[in-house]
């Protein structure tokens, strides 16, 4: 496989539905907004973008199988896997708050080989594929240099449905504001993963996550020099819900006070 080809090809894909999703944000009026739940919003515009991405990625490798949002298509043991999010964001994008972005990573026989992550509104394009640097609109990038807390600025996201470790997420937040030079809620995981890859953010953290929200970005973000664990330090991070992400710099110190209020006691 010609990861470094197929890259070029799916940041096209993702710049196309990009386009849709930008062409269609004034059009997007209360009565396309359906609720999942309260705070987790869908549009005709994520299920349409999605059907695009599927229709285009399915020509790319046809035996593929899809772990994606709005469940245009499903994996079940494929050797490759797409990893698709239409629309990374999609309450800021009803709400005209930018960022929202497109998400497409691609595994081979359960590793991530290529991630590609289109922030829409500023028109930013991250991407990297298996054995390459990761880049921003072709220019490299790479993880912070911070070594101390003081020094870092931490991005993070509240959930929207699992709400039993709320409490502990107030105590992890009122230790990074003490020690850190702020806090950041963006509102989209895979931007904010992009941002963390792009030395923007030193450490991103967040639980009740899904495959599809950080699939592309962390790939990403491994590639421009970052590290990836669960809240115990652990590998569970694709499915497991839960992911501490940060550049290798800071990540032994970041882990610790992720873990210390949300790792299992």
């Amino acid at each position: 496989m010609d990861y470094k080809e197929l890259c070029f090809q799916v940041q096209e894909i993702a710049k196309t539905a990009g386009t849709f999703i930008r062409n269609e944000r004034e059009k997007v009026s209360s009565d396309d907004v359906e609720l999942k739940s309260v705070a987790s919003l869908v549009t005709y515009v994520d299920k349409n973008a999605e059907k695009q991405i599927v229709e285009a990625l399915r020509q790319l490798i046809p035996a593929a199988g899809f772990v994606a949002e709005e469940g245009t298509a499903d994996a079940s043991n494929e050797k490759y896997k797409w990893f698709v999010d239409p629309l990374d964001g999609t309450t800021n994008y009803i709400h005209g708050v930018p960022p929202y972005s497109v998400s497409i990573g691609l595994s081979e026989n359960n590793k991530m080989v290529l991630g590609v992550v289109f922030d829409v509104a500023h028109n930013e394009l991250f991407y990297a594929w298996e054995g390459s640097p990761a880049y921003c609109n072709e220019k490299e990038i790479k993880v912070a240099v911070a070594k101390k807390s003081e020094d870092t600025l931490i991005a993070t996201g509240f959930p929207y449905y699992d709400f039993e470790k709320t409490e502990l997420y107030i105590q992890a937040l009122k230790e990074l504001m003490k020690n850190t030079r702020g806090i950041r809620r963006l509102g989209s995981a895979a931007v904010d993963l992009c941002y963390v890859a792009a030395g923007r953010f030193d450490a991103f953290y967040e639980h009740a996550l899904h495959a599809w929200d950080v699939a592309a970005g962390v790939f990403i973000l491994q590639q421009a020099g970052g590290k990836i664990t669960d809240f115990n330090g652990g590998d569970n991070w694709l499915f497991g819900g839960e992911i501490i992400a940060a550049s290798n710099n800071y990540f032994s110190e970041f882990f610790k006070i992720i873990n210390k209020f949300l790792g299992k006691k």
